[in-house]
């Protein structure tokens, strides 16, 4: 019995994939003929409490204000990220946006932006990269017909993510995040795993958050009233207009 035993090797193999959008493990136990698949939900096991995590963070800094990279979707989304951080970070704020449509928009989106900075938040500075849309649209090509929140979304994430993290390293900012995590239609698990994967690509920390957290998007909708900010009522490519 002994020697059957000590004859037996598992292998463990773990890989991470998707499952209509959702994060799952995959793991199989092997033995020499026998292989023997689990699918483990993430959120079940290892399900990680982004919150805190920042708060975490937060407080190991004390009184010190290291660089933040913040990746802004929209002066709405950015205006309760903003409160939230500006008292542990000297910020930057990077409006890089290139799936935004059409032109127009995209102006408007930044001129609210804009107003927003100046009138709440006058020392995060602003860096602006123009709308050159022809990356994204390779990027999400042959995915134009996938439902809002499915695999163009993810390409979209991590086409902006990686432009952020390599600006942050640029930079020599101590740390990178995205306002991403706001809205509760973007899966927080999804921007941050992506959003950690190029942190390490590019020698930067990625800040772990889930905003909409402890009222953020009420937060925002009170910060947007106050300060006259333009809200749009579409995600930003032209796919998820036609969604609508």
């Amino acid at each position: 019995m002994h020697l059957l035993l000590s004859q037996i090797v598992f292998i463990i193999c773990i890989s991470a994939v998707y499952v209509k959008g959702s994060p799952f493990l995959l793991i199989i136990l092997s033995c020499e003929t026998v292989a023997i698949p689990f699918l483990l939900c993430y959120t079940v096991f290892m399900k990680r409490n982004y919150q805190q995590e920042m708060e975490e963070i937060f407080q190991e800094l004390g009184h010190s204000s290291p660089r933040l990279l913040l990746h802004s979707c929209c002066g709405p989304c950015s205006s309760s990220v903003l409160e939230r951080l500006s008292p542990h970070f000297d910020l930057t704020l990077l409006w890089y946006n290139p799936n935004i449509w059409p032109q127009a928009e995209f102006d408007r989106r930044l001129e609210a932006q804009k107003k927003l900075i100046s009138a709440a938040f006058p020392s995060v500075k602003l860096l602006v990269l123009p709308r050159e849309d022809t990356p994204w649209y390779k990027a999400v090509s042959g995915l134009e017909k996938e439902p809002e929140g499915g695999a163009r979304c993810t390409e979209c994430f991590r086409l902006r993510l990686r432009e952020s993290a390599r600006l942050a390293a640029k930079l020599h900012c101590d740390y990178y995040c995205s306002t991403l995590t706001l809205s509760r239609h973007k899966d927080p698990v999804r921007i941050n795993a992506i959003g950690e994967a190029f942190g390490q690509e590019y020698g930067v920390r990625w800040l772990p958050s889930e905003f909409k957290k402890r009222n953020g998007e009420l937060r925002t909708a009170q910060l947007c009233e106050q300060f006259g900010i333009y809200r749009q009522n579409y995600c930003g490519c032209e796919y998820s207009v036609q969604k609508q």
